[in-house]
């Protein structure tokens, strides 16, 4: 069923009127079963209408993602071919849990990586859903192997977030800024996060799977959100191609983890420091039910959180934090 509905939404992503027959030949049903399938795709919140005589239409194009699209991208800023597999999947519960059943099934190369054009089942973290409006934002995982026990990613998500920095400041997105441990923001709104899932042992392989979240043209009408956030397209001068972010994102990921595997975070610090939005800046960590209040210094070579707490400078780790401007 999806691969037929990937067909008709395919055949109707530039936003013409295209007839039932026409879309019923293209994905080889009955103009009856397209009709259902239509009623599928508006399900998922795409905004399809339909005119006796004309046939359907989107109300407005949409951006497919699509192998070709990210590999001729990914060859213009690499010179080179994108060294993993990618699997573009239409629909799925997340990105993340498909790299992890892959990985089980020990099919799974370092480097390959997920896409969804929506996710049922999309997590962020502390348990929190992570609303995906369909072929409105990136989903998307990557699956990377590093030697040495968890002692050697200390700092991974913040490496991260810097890659996904770097690839909305390439595509001319203005004021980025990163929120310890795993968010990226534009002016103290959330436009991108990351989920990180480890396996492995102390002094053994580390199998990561790096989940990123980029809100790159959200539907007007999108809910369940439960904080303040934005979007890629509300903050540049054209349209962002997704396609083309999916390429950025690989390079600037690939890049920043093969220095980050030699070198650790220490390469990273100062860039870090200067997209940190609460660097000298007067905060609150929420523990559990411990508030903590201080000045945010930045980030240490382990990537703990630095607070200047009555004059003293401390350290801070752990996923259960949280951190909230004063």
């Amino acid at each position: 069923m999806h691969v037929t509905r990937n067909k008709i939404l395919q055949t109707l992503a530039g936003g013409e009127f295209i007839s039932g027959t026409e879309l019923g030949e293209v994905s080889g049903v009955s103009r009856t079963a397209v009709a259902k399938h239509i009623d599928g795709l508006r399900e998922l919140g795409l905004d399809i209408f339909s005119v006796k005589g004309r046939g359907y239409k989107l109300a407005k194009p949409i951006d497919l993602l699509n192998h070709e699209s990210i590999e001729y991208n990914y060859s213009k800023v690499q010179q080179v071919a994108y060294p993993g597999t990618c699997y573009i999947q239409p629909i799925i519960d997340s990105t993340n849990t498909f790299l992890k059943t892959k990985l089980a099934e020990g099919v799974l190369k370092d480097g390959d990586a997920c896409l969804a054009e929506s996710q049922t089942a999309g997590r962020g973290r502390q348990g929190k859903t992570w609303v995906s409006p369909f072929a409105s934002s990136i989903y998307m995982s990557i699956y990377r192997r590093f030697s040495g026990g968890y002692q050697t990613i200390s700092g991974l998500s913040l490496v991260i977030g810097l890659a996904v920095a770097d690839a909305l400041d390439e595509l001319g997105v203005k004021d980025v800024q990163l929120k310890w441990p795993n968010d990226i923001y534009v002016n103290m709104q959330k436009i991108a996060g990351i989920l990180i899932e480890i396996e492995g042992a102390v002094g053994d392989e580390v199998d990561s799977i790096i989940g990123i979240g980029v809100n790159v043209s959200l539907p007007e009408d999108v809910s369940g959100i439960d904080q303040a956030f934005t979007d890629c397209n509300t903050h540049t001068l054209a349209p962002i191609s997704r396609n083309e972010l999916v390429a950025l994102l690989l390079k600037f990921l690939n890049i920043h983890l093969d220095t980050f595997i030699v070198y650790g975070l220490v390469p990273f610090m100062d860039r870090w420091h200067s997209k940190d939005a609460f660097y000298h800046k007067a905060v609150k960590l929420l523990a559990g039910q411990s508030v903590i209040e201080g000045i945010g210094m930045g980030i240490n070579e382990t990537g703990a959180i630095l607070l200047q707490v009555n004059g003293e400078l401390q350290a801070f780790h752990g996923g259960e934090i949280s951190v909230r401007g004063i």
